[in-house]
């Protein structure tokens, strides 16, 4: 009884007119300028997924054991971060569309993969943060749900600047050190 009523009252106030074809109400979806931009944060999803399993890969290369553990489980919470993001599309009764992204990455030393991380990161950070305040008047929902994004690239920051302070305290070009290093925060 409660439900009819609110749909009714939803009704009048029109809130809510639902069109109807084939006697079967039509589905709404996202505005194209937000499924665009989610479209573009997949691929950077993607783009990050690609950069750690090459950093994975440099570092079992360079028998770094705990770094290849931490950027293989980085890895794999890009591909969560992307599937997240597929998922509330089709929610909105969208097929997602993965663009072509950057497959490989050269790396110098484990120091410039913790540089080049903390970049992406933070880019992505203003990317995510960007989109949120350009979707409040747009799709409010959309605003709530890019919030978990704006956090999880809050903690990646923090995360990479204690890296980036404590490589500060050591000598870059020392291998015990940078091992030392290795050994110590990841």
């Amino acid at each position: 009884m409660q439900i009819k009523k609110f749909i009714k009252e939803q009704s009048e106030n029109k809130i809510m007119q639902p069109t109807k074809y084939n006697g079967l109400t039509t589905l709404k979806t996202l505005p194209e300028s937000i499924i665009s931009t989610l479209n573009e944060r997949i691929g950077d999803e993607y783009t990050a997924y690609y950069f750690y399993r090459n950093a994975a890969n440099w570092c079992k290369d360079k028998n770094y054991k705990k770094a290849t553990q931490f950027f293989e489980s980085e890895a794999a919470g890009e591909l969560e971060h992307s599937k997240g993001l597929q998922d509330y599309l089709t929610q909105w009764n969208t097929i997602p569309t993965i663009p072509q992204v950057e497959t490989t990455q050269d790396f110098e030393s484990l120091v410039d993969i913790i540089n080049k991380a903390y970049i992406l990161e933070y880019n992505l950070l203003m990317k995510y943060s960007k989109d949120q305040q350009s979707f409040l008047g747009v799709h409010p929902a959309t605003f709530n749900f890019i919030q978990k994004y704006v956090d999880i690239q809050n903690g990646e920051i923090s995360e990479y600047s204690d890296f980036v302070n404590a490589l500060n305290l050591i000598d870059h070009n020392d291998k015990f050190q940078v091992l030392y290093f290795e050994q110590n925060y990841f």
